[in-house]
């Protein structure tokens, strides 16, 4: 891979003032240990309110008994064991001092609640245990997400002409801007460097609702890629897209079917072989009998099912960084 370690201080960017929302949970007792070895890997996630996450975390009994939330997941459904390293003996959230998180201004060690808010999880949970374990070098996931934002205008990339969308230009800026203090948004940053190791998309809602906008889809999801590592200056940057399947396999409107074919379509395309992926999500879905709300275009609020894009996506990753 053409990845290049940045450790250099980059132009100064403008960024609007960001409203600190405060950090999770204090750390957990045995989090893994923060990590020394060669230049912090970093990870940017991008996309719109399912990447911004809403699976909620605790359990409800007046949401179907709590099924689906997180909470359920690790105490009392049939698959404990696939979640326990979530929790640490006491049963608290772990946070790990080795897997950083910055999302719009809220950060800290990776744990439960930097999803849309302080009560749900999106892929970064996951997705950062996964790439955490992977590495011996010290993780750091900048996650940069808006509800109801769509491909062909708000994150319009500049290949595909017309207005370059708002949420990219920011998308760009904010990750130079992390990057560029680092030192100041995570103290214990000792200045080893780091290196733009890859990019995770979860995104389409509001794509599949236009037409216009779904049968560009494909198009504008391969100028994003090409203009994104142009920004950042990684060649072949390792990119990771999660389908929009939130109905799961009994999806049938013609739209949302089409904007999923466009978004596995993009991973096919010959330039992209080995440095582009494609997760299929269908089977990540839990019906509304299984979750905390009917919300299907938030695949029903449903924790479980974000564990899984997160964990998909993370594995996903890994393969392209091993070519």
């Amino acid at each position: 891979m053409n990845h290049r370690i940045l450790s250099i201080v980059l132009p100064t960017v403008l960024i609007a003032s960001l409203v600190m929302l405060g950090n999770p949970a204090p750390a957990a007792e045995n989090a893994p240990a923060a990590k020394a070895k060669g230049p912090v890997k970093v990870f940017i996630l991008a996309g719109q309110s399912n990447m911004q996450g809403q699976g909620r975390i605790k359990m409800d009994p007046r949401r179907n008994e709590g099924k689906g939330t997180l909470e359920y997941m690790v105490k009392k459904s049939d698959k404990t064991d696939r979640f326990r390293h979530l929790v640490d003996a006491k049963g608290d959230w772990v946070v790990r001092d080795d897997v950083w998180i910055w999302y719009l201004g809220r950060k800290g060690g990776l744990t439960a609640g930097y999803g849309a808010n302080e009560n749900v999880i999106g892929p970064e949970l996951q997705f950062g245990h996964v790439v955490g374990d992977h590495f011996d070098n010290q993780v750091l996931l900048i996650k940069i997400a808006w509800g109801g934002r769509s491909l062909a205008k708000d994150f319009r990339p500049p290949s595909s002409g017309g207005e370059v969308g708002k949420n990219y230009t920011e998308l760009i800026k904010l990750t130079k801007d992390v990057l560029e203090n680092l030192k100041t948004h995570f103290p214990e940053y000792d200045g080893r460097g780091w290196e733009i190791a890859g990019i995770g998309w979860h995104q389409g809602w509001n794509d599949r609702v236009n037409q216009a906008f779904n049968d560009a889809y494909e198009e504008n999801m391969a100028n994003f890629i090409r203009d994104v590592r142009k920004e950042l200056g990684v060649k072949d940057l390792p990119f990771v897209i999660a389908e929009t399947g939130m109905s799961g396999h009994k999806e049938t409107h013609p739209r949302a079917l089409s904007l999923m074919k466009a978004q596995a379509a993009v991973a096919k395309r010959k330039e992209f072989q080995g440095n582009v992926a494609f997760v299929g999500t269908k089977d990540y879905f839990r019906p509304k009998e299984e979750s905390p709300s009917g919300q299907a275009y938030h695949w029903n609020q449903n924790a479980e099912t974000y564990f899984l894009i997160g964990d998909g996506m993370g594995e996903a990753m890994k393969k392209l960084l091993k070519r």
